[in-house]
């Protein structure tokens, strides 16, 4: 076979380091990109931030007085000069080095926390506080400690305290002790000398402390602890109580009210006593003790009602505003940095411009939403249409990956509630007209089905797809109960009541 040399052209798609950025950033959520920015800034001293995330909070010197230097830093959220970026101003404007990542430039009015605490500066003495230092927030009380402090006012020996501080230990965090008393005897060392019904005792001590029902074994026994030391109920449907959640709690939680009836001899007026009792009752009492913070969801875009319809902006408190520093950037033109420095430069100049595409691009796709559910704004779930990626990324030149990755963690701040923007997707359900039903807009309706149905006579799932059939929507039984159960909403047989 004869060698010869051949010049071929082709295309190919080559992801670029920028390119891979852009798409990185584009999926990361609000949080995460917060925290990849943060190292980034680290990482490339060429890049700043004007804008400071902890500007709204109240610094604090060593000794607990207020800062303030802080508390009176300029409010226009610009940093302030560093020494030597005078000099380089102009000349990183003329190249719009100094470009702001979430727009023109326009500086935003902040609110500054105020820094005088009733006195001349931030350390001064109040006539009520003696140093002037702010009240700070004290650590939360764990279950434990509360169940400790209790059993060391009861009075009782130090042998006993010891039993029932071990007891306390192997609670869970609702309060049940899910550890069998034998097991922990076993494992106490035998030269104690404990006995079995030392350590009944102190589970016994753990059960008469606050809240009611902790140490409980089982969510019967947790009950009966909490109905036993309940006020106010009367003594024969307190008998009755103890004895449904003690023997016949299956019974009554899938709502058997006719073998309940028939086994205890009772009628539907002595069932609706204790089902009212039972109620008040907590299955977890040691929930309320819970450090788990809750978390909360800042939206990316807010829509509101304008007078031509609705109007979609970015929220600006996440978009960050960066600049190149002007110092590195003016020693960079005069040849008098290292060449590291150059190839830093233009990372900082690809994060900007990347940044920006990132918020112009949910923007976008925000509008695109709007405009196609604004039957869904105006009168809620039951007027969502059927979307799918594909739609929105026909309208606006995009990949149907680009579309899923914008709308994947990006929280949209609407008058009906926050909602992912994944939410305005969905599947489309056939309608006896030839048109289509979004299945958003079908939970909808059966949520308002259920929701106003009678709890004596609860609508079953055939019903509920026959109802939905005479408003023109097709849809089958088991798809019913499918939606039913993503609501989370029970069936037919635990919905009814008295």
């Amino acid at each position: 076979m004869k060698q010869s040399l051949q010049l071929r052209t082709s295309q190919h798609l080559a992801l670029t380091p920028q390119l891979q950025q852009s798409i990185r950033l584009l999926q990361l959520s609000t949080l995460e990109l917060h925290q990849e920015l943060e190292q980034i800034l680290t990482d490339n001293p060429l890049l700043e931030r004007l804008d400071d995330p902890l500007d709204h909070s109240v610094r604090l010197l060593a000794d607990g007085a207020i800062n303030n230097a802080a508390a009176s830093a300029p409010a226009n959220g610009e940093a302030p000069a560093q020494p030597g970026q005078e000099a380089g101003a102009e000349a990183s404007k003329a190249e719009g080095e100094g470009a702001d990542a979430s727009d023109d430039g326009a500086d935003r009015d902040r609110g500054e926390p105020d820094g005088d605490w009733g006195g001349e500066g931030g350390g001064a003495r109040s006539g009520d506080d003696e140093d002037g230092r702010p009240q700070l927030e004290a650590s939360g009380v764990s279950l434990r400690e509360h169940l400790a402090e209790q059993v060391r006012t009861t009075g009782c020996s130090m042998r006993d305290r010891a039993l029932a501080e071990l007891v306390i230990d192997a609670l869970d965090d609702n309060g049940y002790l899910e550890e069998p008393l034998d097991d922990i005897h076993a494992r106490l060392p035998g030269e104690l000398d404990i006995e079995m019904d030392e350590l009944r005792c102190a589970l016994a001590l753990v059960q008469s402390l606050d809240p009611a029902g902790v140490g409980a074994r089982s969510a019967a026994e947790c009950l009966a602890l909490q109905i036993r030391r309940m006020p106010g109920v009367p003594l024969v449907t307190r008998r009755l109580a103890l004895k449904i959640v003690e023997g016949y709690l299956s019974w009554f939680a899938q709502r058997e009210y006719t073998k309940l009836k028939k086994a205890l001899a009772c009628d539907d007026e002595d069932l609706r006593e204790v089902q009212a009792v039972v109620r008040q009752c907590n299955p977890h009492p040691g929930a309320a003790f819970g450090t788990n913070a809750s978390d909360y969801v800042v939206p990316d875009v807010v829509v509101r009602r304008a007078k031509d319809g609705w109007s979609v902006m970015l929220n600006r408190d996440v978009m960050p505003r960066l600049r190149v520093n002007t110092l590195y950037a003016n020693l960079l033109k005069q040849g008098k940095s290292e060449s590291q420095m150059g190839a830093q430069l233009q990372e900082a100049k690809w994060l900007i411009k990347n940044m920006r595409q990132r918020f112009d691009t949910i923007l976008r796709v925000a509008e695109a939403i709007v405009e196609r559910q604004r039957n869904f704004f105006s009168h809620g779930a039951v007027a969502m249409r059927p979307l799918v990626l594909r739609e929105i990324a026909d309208t606006l030149g995009l990949h149907e990956s680009t579309i899923s990755r914008v709308t994947t963690q990006k929280y949209m701040l609407t008058p009906h509630g926050m909602f992912e923007l994944k939410y305005f997707f969905g599947s489309h359900v056939a309608t006896e007209a030839g048109g289509e039903a979004s299945s958003t807009a079908i939970r909808a309706l059966i949520a308002q089905l259920t929701g106003a149905e009678d709890p004596k006579s609860p609508l079953s799932d055939s019903k509920i797809a026959e109802m939905l059939g005479e408003q023109g929507m097709v849809v089958a039984r088991r798809t019913v109960a499918k939606y039913r159960e993503a609501l989370k909403i029970p069936p037919v047989s635990l919905r009814k009541s008295l």
